[in-house]
């Protein structure tokens, strides 16, 4: 993994998530890189590492695809020429953060094929729970790898599919009773643009509509920032394919097996101005915020959020408990991921760099700090000692999600249990660990009433996944 990468995640001590996915067809002949990086740049928050785009022109030669990818944010891998380059009507965007494969230029995507029925552009979100297998099953069948991610044995699967399906549409369905996990996928072709999402509905995908221009994206928040409205949500298991006659649906694989959608894009993950499956992401919080007020209630002169992901949850646990919402912390927002780490003998630390109390909100106070998880407990003993130095009298950490038990094996970047703080300790010995003066956690219970009564996976939390997991840790590279 590259160095600056690891670094950056010990800082946040956060889960990653795996990606954003963004696709657009314009059906006046609009060039629409511009859009695409303008979606991506609203799905940043999902991916950090490296970012791509492809387009085509569906009236121009069938199979030329224009593309341009790399290392870095949005806003480094794109200039004005760079995007002025990018040619055609129809195009996907990515933007990436990994948890299976290396992070490397050849990792980014969209992935483009050309094979014997064309071009195929893939962008991915998700983790596939079978992808050894089916790499495996390709390669002994003569296929040549370029990458170390599981998308590419779904552009692979998909390409092969196509050699036997009447139409690409009818390739991606056969594929998909192939793969196993979660995906959402934005596909492009020469003269269609597709979306799919996995039949649990892990990772979310939705459709908008500017003008004479359908839109996929992760999520709504990339709808509204290039002036798209919302249309609905990918169902979970749906195909769904846009030509210029409109959209077709393929729900054949709908409703097949209990969905299971991601709990976590609502504690953290999507910004909180989108709403996923018809749930707001900054009610949620709200809410998770209310739930912990109510079932974990602590005297105290005010509540805080560690930003941004803990100030929705701050606030609501203010509202519920009339305690005071406050501001204690200053976050630097140039801290990107190129944040190189301060050495062991330096005075500067890791955390301070990115957050700084404001000593007149906290001094002399008991102060109630709520954060949206606690990982490995790297940055928490940190924040909470931040407070007692900036004058705090007692520190009372709240959790907007429950302890972290389990790896996760479908697109977040749970570590192994061995590096979980909440593995093997009780919350009173993560408490002493992180030095508050009380914890408490979200209830498991409470967690489907955040999500709006969702039917949700919570294998991260309790180890119940709705899907067998893996027999190996796939969450790796294959790079072996």
């Amino acid at each position: 993994m590259n160095e600056n990468l690891h670094i950056q995640r010990e800082v946040d001590d956060k889960p990653g998530e795996e990606c954003g996915v963004f696709g657009i067809y314009d059906f006046d002949g609009n060039d629409i890189a511009q859009t695409i990086y303008y979606g991506l740049f609203a799905l940043q928050h999902r991916g950090q590492e490296s970012c791509g785009i492809a387009v085509s022109d569906t009236e121009g030669p069938k199979g030329k695809v224009d593309s341009c990818k790399g290392m870095g944010l949005v806003n480094e891998v794109f200039d004005a020429e760079k995007l002025e380059n990018l040619h055609g009507n129809i195009g996907v965007g990515h933007v990436r953060y990994s948890t299976a494969g290396a992070s490397t230029r050849e990792n980014a995507q969209p992935l483009v094929l050309n094979y014997i029925k064309g071009t195929l552009a893939l962008a991915h979100n998700g983790n596939l729970i079978n992808a050894p297998q089916l790499r495996e099953e390709l390669a002994y069948g003569g296929a040549i790898f370029q990458t170390t991610i599981d998308s590419e044995v779904i552009a692979y699967h998909i390409a092969r599919e196509r050699v036997r399906s009447k139409t690409a549409e009818e390739a991606v369905a056969r594929a998909m009773q192939k793969i196993k996990g979660a995906y959402s996928l934005v596909i492009m072709s020469p003269r269609k643009l597709m979306g799919a999402r996995d039949p649990q509905g892990f990772r979310p995908l939705c459709i908008g509509k500017r003008g004479n221009a359908y839109v996929l994206a992760s999520e709504t928040c990339a709808l509204d920032t290039i002036g798209a409205e919302f249309v609905r949500d990918v169902l979970p298991g749906e195909i769904v394919t846009i030509t210029q006659e409109g959209i077709k649906s393929d729900t054949r694989l709908c409703q097949k097996q209990q969905t299971a959608h991601c709990v976590f894009e609502y504690i953290y993950f999507a910004r909180p101005d989108s709403v996923i499956d018809g749930v707001s992401v900054y009610h949620s919080r709200l809410m998770a915020g209310r739930y912990l007020a109510m079932d974990s209630p602590v005297d105290a002169d005010i509540v805080v959020g560690v930003p941004e992901s803990g100030n929705a949850a701050a606030l609501g646990y203010s509202l519920q408990s009339g305690i005071p919402y406050g501001t204690a912390f200053v976050k630097n927002g140039y801290v990107g991921r190129t944040f190189i780490k301060p050495k062991q003998s330096s005075r500067e630390s890791s955390v301070r760099v990115k957050l700084n109390v404001l000593r007149e909100a906290v001094e002399g106070k008991r102060v109630i700090m709520i954060d949206d998880s606690i990982v490995r407990g790297t940055t928490s003993d940190r924040i909470v000692h931040m407070l007692r130095e900036a004058g705090a009298k007692e520190v009372h950490m709240r959790v907007s999600s429950p302890p972290f038990l389990w790896p996760c094996y479908f697109g977040t970047d749970v570590p192994a249990r061995e590096q979980l703080i909440a593995y093997n300790r009780t919350v009173e010995e993560i408490r002493q660990v992180i030095g508050a003066d009380s914890l408490g956690y979200l209830d498991c219970s409470r967690l489907r009433q955040m999500a709006g009564d969702l039917p949700i996976c919570t294998g991260c939390f309790t180890g119940n996944y709705p899907l067998d997991p893996p027999m190996e840790d796939i969450r790796g590279e294959f790079e072996q």
